[in-house]
């Protein structure tokens, strides 16, 4: 499962997934939205007005190729709803980013994605002491 959505993410920077509106609305539920490094929120509609104008002005996908992705993290927190996070180098900017992804009659669906500036992208892991 790992393997699988490792190679779709960072997600909409992987052309293979498809470039068109009609790709757009098979790879997202209907209620998806993010939540970009400014902290900002936006909805389905909003993503794809930014896609679309990225994918006209970069047809080619040169702009895609300068980032690398590592430190994948799968956790399944329901029945067939997974959530992926990693760190996304691009161009000289570290983000930590999540994707919340629902398998669906053997698709894949992207409920929700979020990506944070980090200016330290080193491995750790916080132990919360309960007691």
């Amino acid at each position: 499962m790992l393997e699988e959505l490792e190679r779709r993410e960072p997600i909409f920077h992987r052309r293979e997934f498809g470039i068109t509106r009609e790709d757009f609305d098979r790879l997202t539920d209907v209620g998806f939205w993010e939540v970009g490094a400014s902290g900002r929120r936006y909805d389905r509609e909003h993503v794809w007005a930014v896609l679309e104008k990225r994918y006209a002005s970069d047809p080619t996908g040169q702009l895609d190729v300068d980032w690398t992705a590592s430190e994948f993290e799968l956790r399944e927190i329901a029945s067939n709803t997974y959530l992926l996070t990693y760190i996304l180098e691009q161009g000289g900017r570290s983000t930590r980013r999540m994707t919340l992804w629902q398998r669906r009659a053997g698709d894949w669906k992207i409920l929700y994605h979020q990506g944070t500036t980090v200016s330290d992208t080193t491995p750790h892991r916080q132990v919360w002491n309960t007691e």
